[in-house]
């Protein structure tokens, strides 16, 4: 049931379930080789995070690929589009769509809607707080988590290098046109990269997890195609009205939005 994703769901996704997308993250413990680093890998992922945390309003796009390695050691890949809108501290709009599910989840500070026009099903979650808030509780009361979910939190740059035990800067790649840094990080049990635009706004394009603990290492990818920051979004942008033949179910009803056909699971088992 995810729809876009966070580093430390992503970890638990690539390992247990294929721990994706959410990437890895959740102290400020660096190694040495991480710490000393001289190379600006730390400065300009931190750039990122001031720069995108710095916005009070973020509309994006994006497209992902998951892998999954099935018991022949077949590497297998779904893919899925969606769009996130934001505005800071409580209120957010993210739908998924891929092959096997249509998925939106709609927050508007005080509750938390999640919908699965597949199965034109919803189900709605007293959840009063921040969009921080809300996205832990989801993932850790029912394991929904927003794909890149690590890239939205107020606190970016400190939930990425939670666990990180090197960091560099590779050099300069091209996403969609765009020039970017291109940086890998390693933890324990993933390594993952991130491409960040050059220049004046230094927002996420690319972004890709690695299982080292799951045989074949399946990998999660999240491009982001659009990334607008300080966007007018409309009053109602973040309430929910479910169509007419809309059915109310609760959220283990609704294990038909995920992005796998049904009896593939996240570790590549049928």
């Amino acid at each position: 049931m995810k729809l876009v994703s966070s580093n430390r769901e992503t970890q638990s996704h690539v390992q247990g379930r294929l721990a994706i997308i959410s990437a890895i993250f959740g102290g400020m413990l660096l190694s040495a080789s991480c710490a000393n680093a001289e190379d600006g890998s730390l400065a300009i992922l931190k750039a990122m995070s001031d720069y995108v945390t710095g916005q009070k309003t973020l509309a994006l796009t994006f497209d992902t690929d998951l892998e999954i390695v099935t018991p022949e050691m077949q590497k297998l890949q779904f893919s899925s589009s969606g769009q996130v809108q934001l505005t800071r501290p409580d209120k957010l709009r993210a739908s998924r769509t891929g092959g096997y599910a249509d998925v939106e989840l709609v927050f508007d500070g005080k509750t938390a809607t999640i919908f699965g026009r597949n199965i034109n099903a919803y189900t709605q979650l007293d959840y009063p707080g921040s969009i921080d808030q809300l996205l832990d509780r989801l993932n850790a009361e029912y394991g929904v988590a927003l794909p890149g979910a690590d890239l939205l939190l107020s606190n970016v740059f400190g939930e990425l290098i939670a666990g990180v035990i090197d960091a560099k800067h590779i050099g300069r790649g091209v996403i969609d046109g765009v020039e970017c840094e291109h940086l890998a990080f390693r933890n324990d049990d993933t390594d993952w990269q991130i491409w960040i635009e050059v220049g004046p706004k230094p927002i996420p394009r690319k972004y890709v997890i690695t299982s080292k603990t799951v045989a074949g290492a399946p990998q999660y990818v999240l491009r982001i195609k659009e990334w607008k920051t300080d966007v007018q979004i409309a009053a109602d942008a973040f309430s929910f009205k479910p169509p007419a033949s809309a059915h109310n179910a609760d959220l283990a009803a609704l294990s038909d939005v995920d992005e796998l056909p049904h009896g593939v699971t996240k570790g590549g088992q049928k």
